[in-house]
């Protein structure tokens, strides 16, 4: 039954997921998500049943627009995967637990947020607001209202901790180093996680995101990267691993 579930969870994400996509991609340019049929960016002809579902229908149309044949981005099949398979992985790790919505909300904004950081460097307002409301309503149901002030406490103190490091990294590096969107974003991280091991999310983003950087430069010779994304990917890891203060603690005094 637990399978059933798994996979269940799986097609869900994978429909979740290309929601998400057109959401973290019309949003930014204040386009209807609800409303506004899909359609082809290259020849804006409106898309039908089969030319949207999940993954299958990239693949059966060769990576191509059904209707002018130019290439489709791969962006939105490769996130709908990745929604499917951090939707199942929610299921399997959490269960039938309060732990399981807040997982699946760690989900839904690393992929909104990614479409929209990697595609127009914007982390929408409107998506931290939600999402600001959803984490603190499942705290509060789950724990109760001091556990939600504590949750907002935690997620001023990472607001703070991140304003700072974008005021030193401006002295040194005489010019913007972080946009607005990620310091309101570790806000919404403070909401789930602590502030030690908020910090932690920032410390790993960041070394997940220098040899990235590195080739992005090399490559693109371009020094704009989207910070978003990676502090999500740290958010994500350090909240489905279950890891606590004690235990990189333990790991760090192990060197």
């Amino acid at each position: 039954m637990r399978l059933v579930y798994i996979i269940l969870f799986f097609i869900v994400g994978l429909f979740m997921g290309s929601f998400y996509t057109v959401v973290g991609s019309r949003l930014p340019k204040r386009e209807d998500f609800v409303k506004k049929r899909s359609h082809c960016d290259n020849c804006g002809h409106n898309l039908s049943f089969l030319d949207m579902i999940p993954i299958i229908s990239y693949i059966f149309l060769r990576g191509k627009c059904r209707y002018c044949h130019e290439k489709i981005s791969p962006l939105s099949t490769y996130m709908e995967l990745f929604s499917g398979i951090l939707y199942a992985l929610s299921f399997f790790v959490f269960g039938r637990s309060y732990e399981l919505f807040i997982a699946l909300g760690i989900v839904s904004l690393l992929i909104i947020l990614s479409v929209s950081d990697i595609s127009y460097y914007i982390i929408p307002d409107e998506i931290l607001i939600f999402f600001t409301g959803y984490f603190l309503i499942v705290i509060t149901i789950k724990s109760g209202v001091m556990a939600a002030l504590y949750a907002l406490l935690s997620g001023i103190v990472l607001f703070g901790f991140m304003y700072i490091i974008m005021l030193l990294g401006n002295f040194i590096f005489k010019k913007e180093s972080l946009g607005g969107g990620d310091i309101k974003l570790m806000f919404v991280i403070g909401l789930v996680l602590n502030p030690f091991l908020g910090i932690v999310v920032i410390f790993l983003a960041s070394f997940i995101a220098l040899p990235i950087s590195l080739i992005i430069l090399w490559k693109k010779r371009q020094n704009l990267i989207p910070f978003g994304p990676f502090l999500l990917i740290g958010f994500t890891l350090i909240y489905f691993m279950q890891l606590s203060m004690s235990t990189i603690i333990e790991f760090i005094s192990f060197f």
